[in-house]
């Protein structure tokens, strides 16, 4: 005993239809009698088959051209602005080699790459030369903190409990986690320029 055939799906029906070599009258109404169920669609289909494309090969006109230029504008200026992390490109190596270099431990610099310290409270001469060491500039080591501050995602480590996103601290903060002595810290504080 052979099982029945299972009905064709809406989907099938009309795939089925569109790829037709002939879409014209015969084809519809042959798939009307077939499938009275799907009229509507497969009318609607037909249709739009048959529709003809216009295309237009002449030349913009002024209007058309700055309509076109005030939303590319538009557009544009809609955009969120990517900002390069120039965090992103630095090795384990890199980063034990900056944090020597300014002579904090590599847990403060883990933190700026993980975009968890308030920009805000960094003072412009450690900012100065935390840019020098990543060669970066002092603006692209603000924008990129201040754009990912807070959308950054937990370390994945092994853990008893499931990682979650740090928040962001101060700048004196992660020098007290870190367990950076006060004199130095009053030192790394210090914002002379």
């Amino acid at each position: 005993m052979n099982p029945s055939p299972s009905k064709p799906s809406r989907e099938e029906i009309l795939d089925s239809f569109a790829v037709e070599l002939s879409p014209g009258r015969e084809t519809l109404e042959r798939y009307l009698r077939d499938y009275p169920g799907y009229a509507t669609e497969l009318v609607d289909l037909s249709r739009e088959l048959s529709r003809s494309i216009h295309e237009d090969d002449g030349p913009l006109t002024a209007e058309a051209q700055a309509a076109i230029e005030v939303a590319w504008e538009r557009h544009v200026a809609a955009a969120p602005k990517v900002v390069a992390d120039p965090f992103a490109i630095l090795s384990v190596q890199d980063l034990r080699d900056v944090a020597k270099q300014l002579d904090v431990p590599r847990q403060v610099i883990t933190a700026f790459r993980e975009h968890r310290v308030f920009i805000d409270t960094v003072p412009r001469k450690f900012l100065g030369r935390l840019a020098t060491a990543i060669n970066s500039t002092v603006d692209l080591v603000r924008e990129a903190l201040i754009v990912q501050t807070g959308s950054t995602l937990a370390r994945s480590y092994k853990a008893d409990g499931k990682p979650s996103a740090e928040t962001a601290a101060t700048f004196e903060r992660l020098l007290i986690d870190a367990g950076v002595s006060e004199e130095k810290r009053t030192t790394l504080l210090a914002d002379d320029n």
